[in-house]
């Protein structure tokens, strides 16, 4: 029963060997209840074609007597094989009619929820019923109707997410203009250098936005070759220090003794390292440490990135690669990135043939992003 709902080839084959046998079926009840009578009344007229015209010799008489007796049941039987061929069509039709549509309905279903979905309406679904091959394709189906209405709804997050991302430097410029213009602000150097600092944070986050979807697009170029893991280390070490040490942060790195060397991209994984190094920065307090590891594994090299900053609750963990995703919500731009960097990281990172994670112990107990890179 398992294997006859799992496989439309079989309630195929089934329904049209039930329309045959209905149809025999048919066949044989209304032959069996109609030919007697037939038969009956054609011997019933025969008998009195006999008496009312006489018996004519015994020879020839006998024989028109047999030819008429086989005509006239040649002629009942086919009445009665008329009428069970038409009530064998009747009833054939209407049971090829009930089992077509239990195929053709589900495929019907489909192409309606299909046009709703092309309107627009993405939470249309097909009703599951079995596990056949119609089935599965609803089921797939409704898969991708989710992941359809899943994009739609991240494309109308992220106009509403780069609305309010580019409102809070606009504001602020545009505040410090109009406070100049009425008198309220005084042209000094302190408010031009406010507004250049909006300007440039603004700028910042068309630029992040501009790579963001190149990298999703894929339409970046790749110089993969083997990279010496520690010179990618001392380079961006090099280039973060500053930051560090103004922020009073202890910024440690552990290597192995052997060299490793790793298949990327030098520019596109110092941007990954420099992405989550500012963002580690940027949630760890004055006074707190970040410490760089790198680890040879079997057919990788793991890149950790340890801080001993605010940390990430659980609940929010999986959605901390998604674009412009906050886990403090009322965190200001100010105090946050352009909330694209830890994106750009993953998908640079997949596209080099590596994965990216974060882990964290909870809030106030620091995380860690790891990721890895296949060796050279």
């Amino acid at each position: 029963m398992s294997y006859f709902r799992s496989h439309l080839s079989v309630k195929l084959f089934v329904s049209y060997l039930l329309v045959i046998l209905i149809g025999m079926s048919a066949i044989w009840i209304t032959t069996r209840f109609t030919t007697p009578s037939a038969y009956a009344r054609h011997l019933q007229f025969m008998e009195e074609q006999m008496l009312g015209g006489g018996m004519m010799g015994p020879g020839h008489g006998r024989r028109g007597v047999l030819a008429d007796f086989y005509r006239n049941y040649q002629t009942s039987f086919n009445e009665s094989l008329f009428i069970a061929f038409v009530m064998a069509s009747a009833v054939g039709l209407v049971a090829s009619y009930a089992l077509s549509q239990s195929i053709i309905a589900p495929v019907q279903r489909m192409k309606n929820a299909s046009r709703r979905i092309a309107e627009g309406h993405y939470d249309e679904r097909v009703p599951l019923h079995g596990a056949d091959e119609l089935s599965q394709l609803a089921a797939s189906f409704n898969q991708m109707a989710s992941q359809l209405e899943q994009v739609e709804a991240m494309r109308r997050r992220l106009i509403g997410d780069v609305a309010h991302e580019l409102r809070t430097p606009l504001t602020a410029i545009k505040g410090s203009a109009e406070g100049l213009m009425d008198g309220v602000l005084p042209a000094a150097r302190e408010t031009y250098q406010q507004i250049h600092i909006e300007a440039e944070r603004l700028n910042r986050l068309i630029n992040d936005l501009q790579e963001l979807s190149r990298v999703e697009s894929k339409a970046i170029e790749l110089d993969i070759r083997p990279v010496d893991v520690s010179r990618l280390i001392q380079t961006v070490t090099k280039r973060m220090q500053f930051q560090f040490d103004e922020k009073r942060i202890t910024l440690t790195r552990s290597l192995p003794r052997d060299p490793i060397l790793v298949l990327a991209d030098e520019d596109r994984t110092l941007q990954v390292l420099t992405n989550l190094l500012g963002n580690a920065l940027q949630y760890t307090p004055e006074g707190g440490n970040v410490t760089m590891t790198v680890e040879r594994e079997k057919h990788t090299a793991k890149f950790t990135i340890r801080d001993t900053g605010v940390g990430i609750p659980a609940e929010h963990l999986a959605h901390i690669f998604d674009r412009f995703y906050r886990v403090d919500k009322s965190r200001s731009r100010a105090h946050g990135g352009s909330g694209v960097g830890l994106t750009i990281a993953k998908h640079l990172v997949e596209a080099q043939g590596g994965k990216i994670r974060a882990e964290s112990a909870g809030e106030n107990k620091g995380s860690a992003f790891v990721f890895t890179l296949p060796l050279g």
